[in-house]
Order: structure tokens, then sequence, then C-alpha cells
């Protein structure tokens, strides 16, 4: 039987977990997850899980934090004045929102604390810090 190596496109469905056994995603009711292994469009330890599977077959893979979305970095937690979010805009902790750097590039951050004149944004991946576990089934290689 054919297995994955790297340059295929593969077709897999699967569930994230947490420490806690959380599902914080799953392509389980909706369509399944395609991937060119080697572009590196997702977590690089995934892909290379996926690597030497046959359609049809099933892993777990546990991941530590590091191999993940790393490390939880406290450098990127900034308080800002509410004066300078969008005017009208009314944060709420979770919420997620977008900034420009200074180059004009867009990137995600999420509302952690809101006061009465400040707001503090964290500009790490959600899941940083965390290990995570995936179930993974390879559906087929394209």
């Amino acid at each position: 039987m054919t297995q994955v190596k790297s340059g295929d496109t593969v077709v897999i469905q699967y569930t994230g977990r947490l420490e806690d056994n959380s599902v914080f995603d799953t392509s389980e009711n909706r369509k399944p997850l395609r991937l060119t292994i080697g572009q590196g469009k997702s977590i690089p330890a995934l892909e290379e899980a996926v690597v030497g599977m046959e359609p049809g077959e099933c892993k777990t893979l546990k991941l530590l934090a590091a191999k993940a979305y790393g490390p939880h970095h406290k450098e990127l937690l900034k308080v800002v004045s509410r004066r300078a979010l969008a005017e009208g805009l009314e944060p709420e902790i979770g919420q997620r929102l977008k900034a420009t750097r200074v180059d004009g590039r867009k990137f995600s951050v999420t509302v952690k604390n809101v006061s009465d004149k400040n707001v503090t944004l964290d500009a790490n991946h959600p899941l940083a810090g965390r290990d995570l576990t995936f179930d993974i089934q390879l559906m087929e290689i394209v």
C-alpha cells in the first residue's frame, strides 16, 4: 500500500485535545483537512506524523507545547489605552481582534483583561504554552 511522503497532498480527519481532554478543534462533521506535506501550513510535527501513514490508518500524536505552538511569551502581552482601540469598540475578555504592525502587516491578539482605562492584549497564539494531543486518520493521498 502507498505511504505518505514529503510533497504528497493528503486528506485527514483530526481531533485536537488539550491536557484536560477537552476538544479545541476537530474536522468531525465538517470537511476534512487537506494539506501538502512539507509546505509548512500546519504544525510541523503534525505533518511529520502523517509521513509514513497509509490511507485508513489512525494515529494519536502527543505534542509538548514546544513542538505545537511554542511557549507562551510574556513579552507578547501588552497593556494599551482603550483610546488606542477602534472608536466604538467595546472589548470583551476572550475577544479576538486584528492589530497592525508598524510595517503594515496584520496580526491577531486576544483580549485578556479590560479596565476603565486600559486593555491587556495577548499576541501569543491562543494555544501557545499548551500540550496538545491529536487523533489523526489519513483518509487519502491525493
